[in-house]
């Protein structure tokens, strides 16, 4: 067990380090999952046969050495060498291959079921989302609010509440589903949505908007025009950038591509059954629904609801809209 044990953890390691330095396209749910399995099957055997074993060796020890007291006590002898305490507990310790894996599986499971059900992290990598998210948030997702989905395979279980314009969203980037993308829902099924001349309109009519001082990011080293939007049941901020032309350049094809008209303005889509159209608040840096399609309800994920960190700046800790 020990050699079978050694594989088993070197290919744990291995997938890791293959997955962290770009040689293999990495999935943690799988990977926490197969954690799961793998060290719950240690943990069964623990319980009902390896402990049992070790517990049956203690007792057998404790039995001879009683004997060998009670033998040596009828030939007048009462002194006896040996500390039978120490031994029983060297054979009673659990051995470093099922420390590594048994030992485990409490918090593994925890930590699968809490990330699978519950909430699940999520790290900022790009602007898109600036000013509501900046890069470095670290964020917490409700995986249950649309919905609870099965780990791994993603497919809902519960129904949960239906997506809302204004949502914050993390989902599976449709064009590569190992990736996770978080954006604004702006259309849901059958809205048209159209971003004309850097303005939202959602079935013909526009969304309000106001001016309010302009937004300095400090990755740039620039000001940005910014807006309040009254999309869903509270206002968010939005960026402009005057520099950036209205139409959408190097459109991808996508399923359903033919609901979308695209034009020097902008574009205007029609949301189909079962889609989401979505974008970025950081409207002329964000690559989204204008680019590449509609994401399907099978590729939602959960909404992004709080900052739970963010190392160079504590004061975004708190929830968000």
């Amino acid at each position: 067990m020990q050699f079978l044990t050694s594989i088993v953890l070197a290919a744990f390691v291995g997938y890791s380090a293959a997955w962290y330095l770009g040689f293999v396209e990495g999935n943690f749910a799988l990977l926490l999952f197969m954690a799961t399995v793998v060290t719950g099957i240690y943990w069964l055997a623990e319980r009902f046969y390896f402990l049992p074993q070790r517990q049956q060796a203690a007792a057998r020890l404790q039995a001879e050495a009683v004997k060998r007291r009670e033998d040596l006590g009828k030939m007048g002898i009462d002194q006896v060498d040996g500390d039978i305490a120490e031994a029983k507990s060297r054979l009673l310790m659990q051995p470093w291959w099922l420390d590594w894996t048994a030992g485990l599986f409490p918090v593994i499971i925890a930590v699968f079921l809490l990330r699978s059900f519950l909430f699940e992290p999520f790290k900022i990598p790009s602007g898109s989302m600036i000013p509501t998210l900046l890069v470095g948030d670290l964020i917490l997702v409700n995986k249950y609010h649309y919905g609870v989905r099965l780990p791994v395979i993603n497919v809902k279980i519960t129904e949960g509440n239906k997506p809302k314009s204004g949502d914050v969203m993390v989902f599976r980037y449709p064009p590569k589903p190992s990736l996770d993308y978080i954006k604004r829902v702006v259309g849901v099924p059958g809205d048209e949505v159209a971003y004309l001349n850097k303005r939202l309109t959602i079935n013909g009519k526009p969304v309000n908007t106001t001016a309010v001082p302009e937004f300095f990011d400090g990755d740039a080293m620039r000001y940005f025009k910014q807006f309040e939007e009254s999309l869903g049941d509270k206002p968010h901020r939005l960026l402009n950038d005057d520099d950036r032309p209205a139409f959408v350049p190097g459109v991808e094809d996508f399923p359903f591509k033919q609901n979308c008209q695209y034009s020097v303005e902008g574009v205007v889509c029609k949301v189909p059954e079962g889609h989401y159209f979505m974008m970025g608040d950081n409207r002329d840096n964000s690559l989204d629904s204008r680019y590449w399609g509609f994401v399907p309800d099978k590729n939602i994920v959960g909404k992004a609801f709080f900052v739970w960190m963010n190392f160079g700046n504590l004061k975004r800790i708190g929830s968000f809209d």
